[in-house]
């Protein structure tokens, strides 16, 4: 059953880097909002007159806590009407119309295989949540990949959280990569990082969010690899 539209206020916003902006929304006519962690909400945004093409959606980047409040991470699209709106009007006290939560690009259960979260930009949002979950539900799981792509180091969302998510999590292990930049870590595109934490091709779980480029070379390297496509879950951004 597809969830009701309901009004939800913009309590806070924030600078995350450079471009993604973090926006917290409380849904004042909820108590408590129940999701699953990789789950998204969609918004009708006041930017065209008709109705489906106002819709955007956003993964829930905030881990199901038992409030009524979610955080999006939304980043700048030059000439995107959403993003021009978000970054241009809403202010904090904005109220907006949204529905969810929806999507089935969730965290498996059971966590019985290895599981690479391989993700560019903002597609970091739902494994934040899902890697929250782990932490604080103490579930249990085999080794967890998280593989972020993006170009510089300004361009590391929640670093300082997924390090500390690193300690917090056994078998829990933080592979940001560089496209644009030389530094101490990985550098380059995801797809090199992944290939070689899953060289012995042990049995494993792929989720992959992000832009459909880096998705389909993915897809297709990873079935190359020998994984089956039942193994390849994908959320794609744009």
């Amino acid at each position: 059953m597809i969830p009701k539209w309901q009004p939800g206020i913009v309590t806070r916003i924030e600078q995350a880097t450079h471009n993604p902006r973090r926006y917290w929304i409380e849904l004042p006519e909820t108590t408590q909002f129940d999701f699953k962690p990789g789950q998204f909400i969609t918004l009708d945004l006041p930017i065209h007159e008709q109705r489906n093409k106002r819709w955007r959606s956003y993964s829930i980047a905030s881990k199901p806590d038992g409030s009524n409040v979610i955080e999006l991470l939304i980043v700048y699209v030059e000439g995107g009407a959403a993003t021009n709106y978000f970054f241009n009007e809403v202010k904090e006290g904005t109220e907006l119309t949204l529905r969810g939560p929806q999507g089935i690009f969730t965290l498996p259960d059971p966590l019985d295989k290895d599981l690479f979260l391989i993700c560019t930009g903002t597609g970091i949002a739902p494994f934040r949540s899902m890697l929250q979950y782990v932490q604080e539900h103490q579930v249990p799981h085999h080794n967890i990949y998280l593989v972020f792509g993006c170009r510089t180091q300004a361009d590391l969302l929640y670093a300082d959280e997924m390090r500390a998510l690193e300690s917090a999590i056994q078998n829990f292990s933080y592979h940001p990569t560089l496209s644009r930049e030389s530094w101490e870590g990985h550098a380059g595109y995801v797809h090199n990082v992944y290939e070689a934490l899953c060289q012995e091709k042990q049995p494993a779980i792929f989720m992959l969010c992000g832009w459909r480029n880096m998705i389909d070379e993915a897809r297709q390297r990873l079935l190359t690899l020998g994984y089956d496509k039942k193994d390849v879950q994908l959320e794609l951004y744009g």
